[in-house]
């Protein structure tokens, strides 16, 4: 533990895990996203945009189902929570959606090392604002696309909300039941030769209770709350549009199920970290996302996985489109043709089994009849 970190945890406190998982991660000083976390092949994990361009490709083309769905209103306002280094931005502005003219796409995000990241190699760019810039950009008539970027995010939203591996991040605690209807949880306890957890009695939200009981007795799960606060803040956003969450997640029970905890997970440079109170603002930290303690608060209107998502988007039409490309120039391939060639091994990595194509995506429709024409049956 860094003397840094150690002050702002001082010998002889205890913190909930959620407060812990929050310093270690967004503190601006110490935190593992402010300092030294990376998403990219280069950094400490990757996610779906970091394949390459094609998944952008295919959110840009769910971009233009909404706006379309909406009436092609001449301002279309896209959010994206925990834009990291800005590289879906960057991807669905190279797609060139249909609903560009009326795009204003405000990447929200904590830290401000990953928004100083936001401008590189992005036109439209209009800065890294304040609340008084952000409804002064989200209210702005085209011509798009327009990007920004800022910690706060507005209100009176006519668009889509994007989050794209940021509930697995959102801090939460520790808890258990013991099968009579009390519950414990995990704190973290600076005992001066480092963390521990201790083991205290502690309550759960009512709304979220019977969840938690669906897990066996005296399994450890996740509690997240903050998660399901995310969610009732994003939807409370939008006068008309549409919620879409995409990360790896499962029902309470199932994850509760998994032995040694091994639904918590620590990385960097792209191997599993140790235990998540051992370097404290040096690794990320991450949980599957209980899909049925959101729907505590809203229920989704679509649940499908990444696969179905982007199979449905036409990722095997953009495949086969880049296989034609790179026939046709493979004598002399130029960039587009390299591109092109790379969309097979992205295809792969987002669709695989047991990887990001079992990610589940979950869509909320704020203010709409329906879901987009097209879209999946909910799973049970």
């Amino acid at each position: 533990m860094t003397d840094e970190f150690q002050s702002r945890f001082p010998v002889g406190t205890t913190l909930s895990y959620a407060q812990y998982m929050d310093i270690a991660l967004y503190d601006e000083s110490v935190g593992f996203y402010a300092t030294v976390g990376r998403a990219g092949r280069r950094g400490d994990f990757l996610t779906s945009p970091e394949v390459g361009p094609l998944f952008g490709a295919l959110i840009a083309r769910r971009l233009d189902e909404e706006w379309l769905a909406l009436g092609s209103p001449e301002t279309f306002v896209v959010v994206e929570f925990g834009a990291g280094p800005g590289t879906l931005a960057r991807s669905i502005a190279f797609a060139g959606p249909e609903c560009a003219p009326a795009l204003r796409y405000l990447m929200v995000e904590r830290s401000a090392e990953q928004r100083a990241l936001h401008a590189e190699h992005l036109e439209g760019w209009m800065g890294d604002v304040d609340a008084a810039g952000v409804e002064t950009f989200v209210s702005g008539v085209g011509p798009g696309p327009k990007f920004a970027s800022s910690p706060i995010a507005p209100y009176g939203i006519t668009g889509v909300i994007l989050a794209n591996e940021l509930l697995d991040n959102l801090a939460f605690d520790i808890v258990r039941h013991d099968g009579a209807g009390n519950f414990e949880r995990l704190d973290v306890h600076h005992t001066g030769e480092g963390l521990e957890f201790v083991v205290a009695p502690t309550e759960v939200p009512a709304s979220l209770a019977p969840v938690l009981f669906s897990a066996p007795a005296g399994e450890w799960m996740p509690l997240q709350e903050h998660a399901v606060r995310w969610l009732m803040e994003a939807v409370d956003r939008l006068d008309r549009g549409s919620v879409i969450a995409i990360d790896y997640g499962a029902a309470t029970d199932e994850i509760a199920r998994r032995p040694d905890m091994g639904w918590l997970r620590t990385f960097v440079g792209q191997e599993r970290a140790g235990h998540p109170l051992d370097a404290p603002g040096g690794c990320d930290i991450t949980a599957d996302v209980a899909v049925d303690q959101l729907a505590t608060a809203v229920r989704p209107t679509v649940i499908t996985t990444q696969r179905q998502f982007l199979e449905r988007l036409g990722i095997s039409q953009l495949v086969e489109e880049g296989r034609q490309i790179w026939i046709e120039k493979a004598s002399a391939p130029d960039v587009e043709a390299l591109r092109a060639r790379s969309r097979i091994g992205e295809a792969e990595a987002l669709l695989e089994s047991g990887g990001l194509g079992d990610f589940v995506v979950l869509e909320w429709t704020i203010g709409m009849a329906e879901a987009p024409e097209g879209s999946p049956e909910n799973l049970r």
